[in-house]
């Protein structure tokens, strides 16, 4: 979607947090949107600059692969260590003034706010029905989608589902259980309203099969895995995704937004400043990076032999580059994420990379299939989906006896399974942390990890001080 991306927020927005907080200011930010929303341009204009804040740019500071990936047991900070709550996270000695923190719950509100202000005005826009619901159906999946990054993160949290002026911000948080009823409601309803598919000049915009995906992981990470069987097969049902041959093409520039994306945060042919910064965060320093995330050991150990992810994934010892030969020394651990990364000179400069971010893949729909079959106690049926991911990673290499088809009916080997190849299918796809909390496990995979306490972030000083209903955590 690159026009909708180009867009900076075009209105004056309310602001949720910080020194930028709405709490002490006049709400004018309604009365301008009152008088903004006129033509269905303004409307359109209005639902693009809803995108903005899931760009992995410079200026978003978008850190959600260091929760994810630095806080799991993926990766750890390297570099040249400029950023110091990256290592907080690692350590879990994060703290609610820890800044990453603050900038993520800012830019996940900035994303609820302006969808708000499209779900308030845009009743009063004199535009034809179709188009009117569509940009509905954005609305309602984008506020969805925010809310659940921050769900991810911090738990509960306050829910805004209009426009508030300041003298009615400071709510009590929601429970997260509430926030995701509200999440299925809305995507229910986006997904009614949302078209299968896009023209190329609007590829990125929210469609109906990713409104279905969201409910589906929502499902998931409530453990309703009846649920989540129905979103999948709703999904499939649409006969409009499948896994494509070649694994790569996930993450090339020229193969993006192919049969397997179901939902995509598009940095694609984007003006300077607001490209892929992940492609410098996470490149070595020996490649103009900043190594912030170095790959571990433990994660590299994971893969079974001869998987041909394993080197999609992570570059190693002597391995090709980018245009350079990789070595030993390039990481404090000798391995570096692949995934993101581009040679400099496919760049105008190194933090505006241009490939996407495939926020939820197809592959990841049939594990999320599998692991609900598992948990339902349909071991047999499970191992489908299951064979689906692997027989196309089987299908890279030539190597006689890899990946082997998994037959076990055994509900612990088969669970076991799964995880697994959530690691190795989806590694540093940003979801690493998140599944051992919501697996439990986190406190057996994490040194450090203090459970009843990490398995969310604390609320932002910042916000506390401004509006004390939100109640910190005890534990920090």
């Amino acid at each position: 979607m690159k026009s909708a991306m180009r867009l900076t927020i075009i209105l004056v927005l309310f602001q949720l947090s910080g020194c930028e907080a709405i709490l002490d200011k006049e709400p004018i930010a309604i009365l301008d949107a009152g008088s903004f929303f006129q033509t269905e341009n303004d409307a359109v204009q209005s639902i693009n600059a809803a995108y903005n804040p899931l760009l992995f740019n410079n200026a978003n500071n978008n850190f959600l692969w260091a929760f994810a990936e630095v806080t799991g047991d993926a990766a750890i900070p390297g570099g040249d260590g400029s950023r110091p709550g990256i290592v907080e996270m690692e350590t879990f000695s994060y703290t609610p003034r820890t800044e990453e923190l603050n900038s993520y719950w800012k830019l996940q509100f900035k994303g609820i706010t302006q969808c708000n202000l499209v779900l308030d005005n845009i009743v009063k826009v004199n535009m034809p029905e179709g188009s009117k619901n569509q940009i509905i159906g954005e609305a309602l999946f984008l506020r969805s989608y925010y809310y659940f990054l921050l769900t991810q993160v911090f738990g509960d949290v306050p829910l805004y589902l209009k426009v508030t002026p300041p003298d009615q911000l400071k709510i009590k948080k929601s429970s997260k259980a509430d926030i995701y009823k509200q999440i299925l409601s809305d995507c229910d309803k986006a997904a009614n309203l949302l078209p299968l598919s896009h023209n190329a000049s609007n590829t990125g915009r929210a469609t109906k099969g990713a409104a279905l995906a969201l409910a589906a992981k929502v499902s998931l990470y409530g453990n309703d895995y009846n649920k989540v069987l129905e979103y999948t097969s709703k999904i499939k049902a649409l006969n409009n995704y499948k896994l494509v041959k070649d694994y790569r093409e996930n993450f090339m520039k020229l193969t993006q937004n192919n049969t397997e994306s179901v939902w995509e945060i598009q940095h694609t042919n984007l003006e300077l400043g607001v490209g892929n910064f992940i492609n410098q965060w996470w490149a070595s320093i020996k490649f103009l990076g900043y190594g912030f995330a170095e790959v571990t050991p433990l994660y590299v150990s994971v893969f079974e032999p001869n998987d041909p992810r394993l080197k999609f994934t992570v570059a190693m010892n002597n391995d090709p580059y980018f245009g350079l030969i990789y070595k030993n020394s390039f990481s404090s651990t000798t391995y570096s994420p692949r995934k993101f990364l581009q040679s400099n000179s496919e760049l105008t400069q190194k933090a505006d990379g241009d490939i996407n971010y495939p926020a939820i893949r197809y592959a990841e729909v049939l594990l999320w299939e599998a692991e609900a079959l598992i948990e339902l106690g349909r071991m047999q049926e499970a191992l489908a989906p299951l064979e689906t991911v692997r027989a196309r990673a089987r299908a890279q290499t030539a190597v006689p006896g890899t990946l082997p088809a998994i037959t076990s009916t055994n509900q612990v080997t088969l669970r076991q399974a799964v995880r697994r190849e959530r690691q190795t299918e989806l590694g540093f796809e940003l979801h690493r942390f998140f599944d051992l909390i919501r697996w439990g496990i986190a406190a057996e995979s994490l040194p450090g990890f203090q459970k009843g306490k990490h398995e969310v972030f604390p609320i932002p000083q910042t916000e506390i001080d401004l509006n004390p209903s939100l109640l910190q955590n005890p534990n920090y």
